[in-house]
């Protein structure tokens, strides 16, 4: 009888979390061959996410929750769930129900055929058109210039086997790509694909700002592509090629013409767009070795404030005790 693990990241989801438990419990009940346990991570939500999660616990005793001290974002949130996950095959999945738990049935089918990663990826989706343009957009780049096996319209849902987690929680970056980790690592995945619902009216607004989406975006390709600074250098190389050629026309009317070549406004643009560009380059570079700084650092991703267990498992409120020597502090 194998133990699967359930990690859900929590972040402003309290009116989505009852929904979604009831969904797991039924998914349990259709594998009841199974044992389960669903572990969900509080990434400091400022609504009534954990007040929530406490009170679904006392009824359901496969249910673990783990309160981060802070917001951390939703990666560190995933490896914190991943840390405390003791599942022989582990799923994680987003609380805002527009991915389908059920698909969780067929990814333990392909699991239980041997297959360590099991990917859900988006075939469709309902997402504003803005939001899937630029979502696609990301994607054809991260699978152009980064991991060319990358579902065309990425992941967030996955299931992977014990092997696969313990290699997880032992690579210690502050700001990994966790998606490209888990194609990285090598396993070839079985992907599946599903429709990507909209997320429903009545669980709010979406925590996914632009402001993450950039710092996502960013932290995917410093992760696993040297492609901005080769292209930074690129465009270096193209302007002063261009810059000579502009000398060149300068010096060689002057001197066969005899006319004073006018073109201050045309300098002046030069001008502006190059220190552009160097100011474009030095902000690459910058993201490189910020993070470069935060590994050297050797911070902890995330601190685990308390893990509740169900009152029926264990006692409710107890410090936590740290799974996994770096990846979290109490």
């Amino acid at each position: 009888m194998a133990l699967v693990s359930i990690v859900v990241p929590v972040y402003h989801n309290a009116s989505s979390l009852p929904d979604l438990l009831e969904r797991f419990q039924r998914l349990a009940d259709r594998n009841r061959g199974d044992r389960f346990e669903f572990v969900f991570v509080d990434d400091g939500s400022g609504d009534d996410s954990l007040a929530v999660l406490n009170s679904l616990r006392h009824a359901e005793r496969r249910m673990r929750v783990v309160k981060l001290s802070r917001n951390f974002g939703a990666t560190a949130a995933i490896a914190a769930g991943l840390s405390h996950a003791a599942g022989d095959a582990v799923a994680v999945i987003s609380a805002d129900l527009q991915d389908p738990p059920e698909l969780i049935d067929e990814m333990l089918a392909n699991w239980r055929q041997g297959h360590k990663v099991v990917l859900a990826a988006r075939d469709t989706r309902d997402d504003p058109g803005l939001s899937s343009f630029l979502a696609d957009r990301f994607y054809d780049l991260f699978r152009s210039f980064a991991i060319k096996t990358m579902p065309k319209r990425g992941f967030d849902f996955f299931l992977v086997d014990r092997t696969v987690c313990d290699l997880i929680n032992g690579i210690e970056e502050r700001n990994p790509y966790l998606m490209g980790l888990i194609l990285w690592l090598g396993y070839q995945p079985v992907v599946l694909t599903y429709h990507r619902r909209e997320r429903e009216e009545r669980f709010g607004p979406s925590m996914w700002t632009l402001a993450r989406k950039l710092k996502y975006g960013i932290d995917s390709f410093v992760a696993f592509s040297y492609m901005p600074i080769r292209l930074a250098s690129i465009l270096g190389l193209g302007l002063t090629c261009l810059g000579i050629l502009y000398v060149m026309i300068v010096v060689g009317t002057a001197l066969f013409s005899h006319t004073d070549v006018a073109g201050w406004k045309w300098l002046t643009a030069i001008v502006l767009v190059v220190s552009g560009v160097q100011m474009t380059m030095t902000g690459v570079l910058g993201e490189y070795l910020w993070r470069n700084l935060e590994e050297t650092r050797k911070r902890p991703r995330f601190i685990v404030d308390q893990i509740f267990d169900s009152p029926a498992v264990g006692e409710a409120g107890h410090a936590a005790a740290p799974r996994s020597h770096r990846s979290d502090a109490a």
